[in-house]
């Protein structure tokens, strides 16, 4: 949620951020118009309590004449009360679903457009030229099927399309990058967690999941809750309704969990093989961070991401997301995509989201600071970033393929395989 005391004293960044998004700036107006009745009613609602409190005290006081007129003004202020006190809930409530709709302000640094209007930041790697190697890249299924790594037509018999089974080499390939992951983490200092995956629909809506692409997101309605397409939900809730001592540096967390999502909108390409599933694993990165240090906790994360690239030997580039193409908490992200050689584009792989402070606004997570002389409360900032995913398999698959059907290991994974330098196929 964002912060409608400051947007009523200058509404001019939302009305830009809601034009960077695609989204109706007339919104704004009407969550600070609804706030300033919200707080009309309150007052009038605190002025009648007090005069009611005020009679109510000077009923002993009153002579036996005064005290039935004393007692019916009491009894009339309190009826008055009980219905400002429920008009003043009443535009709370609608004050709070308005603001619930904005998405979080876009930062002036991010790119203006749509999807297709990022910035290209760096690319990182070099990309092989299998045509001078002398033969074709398979794509990543083919050579999956080759190690007999992943086996898709048992997991859609099992469970539908888009569902698989990691097996063999697939399945200790996953968890040895997964435990790399963690493993980075914890030596960078965050908390390693196993998350829930499954929460409320307060802390899905806290996060800022439940709007635009709430379609995508898998909902258990006889327990009202949600199955999470990211630790990031279960990170951010973690200390909801709490303050936080951020004395010594952000709060850093990392969730290992199983993910889960509709992919209701995607088609096409994407739906062969694990790159657009309906289950998968994945290791995130979480910060609770004071607002002034979000920025380069934004670098730090994008940092960490880039070492795990790094280590997985994948040519890659970092973009800059566009305004348009950003989730409704974030304030800006970089994305890193690695390259697919068999359809010759870039693929995300990790991506890193400043969400400032509209999570823990929503989540009531909060840091005492010293202001004009006295400690008062305020929002922390969260981010949080991919640090490995069960897409990677896809980018390691095909980036990494021999000529022969076998596949090579990189170096840093190497510990995590029993000290495995080459797979050699199972069927050739």
């Amino acid at each position: 949620m964002i912060d409608l005391r400051a947007l009523e004293a200058d509404p001019t960044p939302g009305y830009a951020s809601q034009k960077a998004r695609g989204e109706d700036p007339a919104l704004i107006d009407q969550a600070i118009a609804a706030d300033r009745k919200r707080r009309e009613a309150l007052s009038e609602f605190e002025s009648a309590r007090a005069e009611q409190k005020s009679v109510s005290k000077s009923v002993g006081k009153a002579s036996p004449e005064e005290r039935p007129a004393v007692l019916a003004k009491a009894k009339e202020l309190a009826a008055h009360v009980k219905e400002l006190e429920a008009e003043a809930n009443k535009a709370a409530e609608e004050a709070r679903a308005i603001a619930m709709r904005i998405d979080n302000i876009v930062s002036p640094e991010a790119p203006t457009g749509g999807e297709e209007n990022f910035t290209d930041l760096e690319h990182v790697g070099e990309r092989r030229d299998f045509a001078a190697e002398g033969f074709e890249p398979k794509d990543h299924l083919a050579v999956a099927e080759g190690l007999d790594a992943i086996d898709m037509k048992r997991g859609a018999k099992v469970s539908g399309s888009r569902f698989y089974y990691l097996k063999g080499i697939g399945a200790r390939m996953e968890l040895a990058f997964l435990t790399m992951a963690w493993d980075q983490a914890e030596a960078a200092g965050f908390v390693p967690m196993i998350t829930p995956t499954m929460v409320s629909p307060q802390t899905m809506g806290g996060t800022g999941f439940l709007g635009a692409h709430a379609d995508e997101i898998y909902h258990l309605e006889a327990d009202d809750l949600y199955l999470t397409g990211t630790s990031e939900v279960a990170l951010a809730g973690y200390h909801t309704d709490e303050i936080l001592d951020l004395s010594n540096g952000p709060k850093r967390y990392t969730g290992w969990s199983t993910c889960y999502r509709r992919e209701a909108g995607a088609a096409g390409r994407d739906t062969r093989g694990i790159i657009r599933v309906h289950q998968f694993n994945k290791v995130e990165m979480f910060s609770y961070c004071r607002i002034e240090d979000a920025a380069e906790e934004h670098k730090r994360l994008l940092g960490w991401e880039r070492e795990m690239l790094g280590k997985m030997e994948l040519p890659y580039r970092i973009i800059d997301t566009a305004a348009g193409d950003l989730g409704s908490s974030a304030a800006r992200k970089f994305d890193c995509e690695a390259w697919l050689p068999s359809q010759e584009r870039w693929m995300e792989v990790t991506s890193t989201s400043n969400c400032t402070q509209f999570q823990a606004r929503r989540l009531g997570i909060r840091e005492r600071i010293e202001q004009d002389g006295r400690q008062v409360t305020r929002p922390v900032a969260t981010l949080n970033g991919t640090l490995a995913t069960t897409r990677w398999l896809v980018a390691l698959f095909e980036n990494h393929q021999q000529a022969d059907g076998s596949l090579y290991i990189p170096k840093a994974m190497r510990p995590y395989l029993g000290g495995r330098e080459l797979i050699e196929p199972v069927n050739a």
